[in-house]
C-alpha cells in the first residue's frame, strides 16, 4: 500500500511533537507521526531533572549558560549551535508552557530553579522529579487536539527511501542524496508499506538499548541514527556515549535502569563509598556537582578499586519532608524497594543514557540528505560537543524542532512526492527457530557494548568488539535477506549499525576527550579542574 503525508514524522518524543504542531499550524499538508510503540513510549517521558533555560536575569545570563556548556563539552561544541540552543532556550519554554506544559513555581509564582552538575547557575525549569513525563503528557494533549495531525501508533520505520531504491547508486560523497518517504512495517497487516512523504524528519530518539545496562527504554536501539547511515548520511561524533552517573543499583532490574535525576547531586546530595567515605575531592574541584563524564568515570574507577558493585548518593543530611517534596517519585520508587532515601544511602552506578553524537544536521536542522531533518537525540547538532551538559537535550529538541518547522515550512512547495518509488519486496518467511537467533543477537550486543565500548575504552578492547560485531554483522544481514522482515530484526540490525559507529568512531579518535575516555591515550582528566 502507498500512503502520502506531506510531513512525515518519525519518533514521538519532545522533538517529533514539537515539529509536528509547528508544522501543522502552517497549513501545508498533511501530517503523520510514526510511532514506533505508543506515542506516550519516548526517553522524553523518562526525563527526570528538567529543562535548562536562562529566567532569572538578576543572575544568570546567557554568556553564562554558554560558557557552561562549552565547558562540559570539553570546548569541541559548535559555538554557532550552542548559541543558538541558548538564546533560543526562553521561546522554547514559551512554546511548551502555550502547550499546556506546566513548570513548577515558588510562592512569588516564578519558576523553580533547580542546578545541576556543570551550571553555575539555578536555571534548570521542571515538573518535580517526573518533568519529562509532564512534558510528554502536554504533547501528547496538544497533538491529539489537533486533526491535522495523523497518530500512528504501533508502526514500525524500516528503511528512508531515497535515489537508491529508484536504482541508482549513491555514496557518502555525493552532495546530490533526497528523502522521499520511508518504508514502515504496519503492526496489524504484517506488511511493509511505502510512505511518500515532501518532507521527513527523523526523531526516532537515542541508543542506550545497544548497552547491557541504560536508563533508556527497551526501543531505544538507535532506528533513525542507523537508517541515515544505511542511506549513505553522513553520522558523527558517535564515540561519545553518555553514561548517567547515578541510575539506582538493583541486580533484580536491567532495562531500563532507573535514573536517579542529576538535580538530587544539585539539591546536594553527596556521593560516598558505601562506608560512608566521600571520594569526589579526588577528582574534581566541584566534588558531586562535576559534569557527567567527570563523575562517571570516578564512579567507575572507584567501583574498580574497592570491588565494588555500586556506589552510594546521601540525602540523609537534607530536610526529610523537602526531599519528599522535590522528589516524590523517587522517594516512592526507593521505598517500594526498602530504601527510605531520608535515611538510607541510594545504591548508584552508572548506565549508558544519551547519545551525543548522531545524524549530522545543520542549524536548521537539516541533514546531509536534502529534505530529510533530524531533531532530538538522534541528530546531532554540535551543542553537545564530547559531553551534554545536564538538561540541555529537551531545549535543544525544542530549539531544533522549531527551526527545522521554519526552514522546511519554507522550502516544502519546492518538492514533489516521488511516485516512482517501488513497493517493498516482501518475500521471504520467519521461523520461530530464527527469532531465538534474533533475541540471543541483541543480548551479545549488548554485553559486547557494555565490555568492550564502555566508560574506559582501549585500542584491545574497541578491536576486540569491533571483531565480534562484524561476525554479528555478517549473520544478521545474511538472515535479513532470506526472512520476512520484522521489528525484531530491523532492530537487532539497527543495534549492530550503531554499535559499530560507536566502535569505529572511538577507534578513530586517537584521544581522550570528553566522553571518550581511552587508557592508550591518557588524559588527566581529573586533574583538569582540581584547582
Amino acid at each position: 500500500m502507498i500512503r502520502k503525508f506531506d510531513f512525515l514524522i518519525i519518533g514521538s518524543g519532545v522533538a517529533g511533537m514539537s515539529y509536528a504542531l509547528k508544522v501543522a499550524r502552517s497549513g501545508k499538508g498533511r501530517v503523520a507521526i510514526i510511532c514506533k510503540t505508543t506515542i506516550d513510549e519516548a526517553n522524553t517521558d523518562r526525563a527526570q531533572g528538567g529543562v535548562a533555560s536562562v529566567t532569572n536575569l538578576q543572575v544568570d545570563n546567557f554568556e553564562k549558560h554558554i560558557h557552561d556548556t562549552m565547558v562540559a563539552g570539553d570546548f569541541i561544541s559548535d559555538p554557532a549551535a550552542v548559541e543558538q540552543v541558548v538564546k533560543g532556550a526562553p521561546r522554547g519554554i514559551a512554546d511548551l508552557v502555550e502547550w499546556g506544559v506546566s513548570f513548577d513555581k515558588d510562592s512569588d509564582g516564578r519558576f523553580d530553579l533547580h542546578r545541576e552538575g556543570g551550571h553555575s547557575e539555578h536555571r534548570i525549569l521542571h515538573h518535580a522529579d517526573d518533568t519529562g513525563h509532564e512534558i510528554q503528557q502536554g504533547l501528547i494533549r496538544a497533538v491529539r487536539a489537533d486533526k491535522r495531525i495523523t497518530v500512528l501508533e504501533h508502526h514500525f520505520a524500516v528503511e528512508i527511501i531515497t535515489q537508491h531504491h529508484l536504482g541508482r547508486e549513491v555514496n557518502r560523497h555525493q552532495t546530490d542524496i533526497e528523502c522521499y518517504g520511508a518504508y514502515v512495517l504496519d503492526p496489524d497487516t504484517q506488511k511493509i508499506d511505502t510512505y511518500l512523504s515532501r518532507v521527513t524528519l527523523m526523531a526516532t530518539g537515542g541508543t542506550g538499548a545497544v548497552y547491557a545496562t541504560t536508563t533508556n527504554p527497551n526501543i531505544a536501539t538507535g532506528d533513525g541514527i542507523a537508517m541515515v547511515y544505511r542511506a549513505k548520511g553522513i553520522v558523527r561524533d558517535m564515540e561519545f556515549v553518555q553514561f548517567h552517573p547515578t541510575a539506582l543499583y538493583n541486580p533484580a532490574e536491567t532495562h531500563p535502569a532507573y535514573l536517579i535525576t542529576e538535580a538530587m547531586r544539585g539539591y546536594g546530595g553527596v556521593l560516598r563509598l558505601p562506608n560512608g567515605e566521600e571520594f569526589m575531592q579526588k577528582y574534581d574541584r566541584r566534588l558531586s556537582l562535576a559534569p557527567r563524564d567527570i563523575v562517571a568515570r570516578a564512579i567507575d574507577r572507584e567501583m574498580k578499586l574497592h570491588g565494588l558493585d555500586h556506589v552510594c548518593l546521601d540525602v540523609t543530611h537534607k530536610d526529610a519532608e523537602e526531599t519528599r517534596r522535590h522528589f516524590p517519585n523517587i522517594y516512592a520508587h526507593c521505598l517500594g524497594l526498602g530504601i527510605d532515601i531520608t535515611r538510607d544511602y541510594i545504591p548508584v552506578v552508572p548506565s549508558a543514557h544519551y547519545m551525543c553524537g548522531g545524524i549530522k544536521v545543520d542549524l536548521n536542522g537539516e541533514s546531509t540528505i536534502h529534505r530529510l531533518y533530524a531533531v532530538g537525540e538522534c541528530s546531532c547538532t554540535g551543542l553537545h560537543g564530547g559531553n551534554r551538559l545536564a538538561s540541555n537535550s529537551l531545549i535543544e529538541a525544542v530549539v531544533y524542532a522549531d527551526a527545522a518547522a521554519r526552514h522546511s515550512i519554507e522550502h516544502i512547495d519546492a518538492y514533489t512526492f516521488h511516485d516512482a518509488v517501488p513497493e517493498w519486496d516482501d518475500r521471504g518467511t520467519m521461523s520461530g527457530e530464527e527469532r531465538v537467533l534474533i533475541t540471543q543477537a541483541m543480548r551479545e550486543v549488548g554485553q559486547i557494548m557494555s565490555a568492550y565500548v564502555g566508560i574506559v575504552r582501549s585500542d584491545v578492547r574497541l578491536h576486540r568488539a569491533w571483531t565480534r560485531l562484524d561476525v554479528l554483522y555478517e549473520e544478521t544481514e545474511e538472515l535479513f535477506k532470506r526472512v520476512k522482515a520484522t521489528r525484531d530484526i530491523c532492530e537487532l540490525r539497527n543495534m549492530i549499525n550503531v554499535g559499530y559507529l560507536i566502535t569505529r568512531q572511538a577507534m578513530e579518535r586517537k584521544e581522550s576527550r570528553g566522553l571518550h575516555y581511552t587508557v592508550d591515550y591518557p588524559r588527566h582528566a581529573y586533574d583538569d579542574h582540581k584547582e
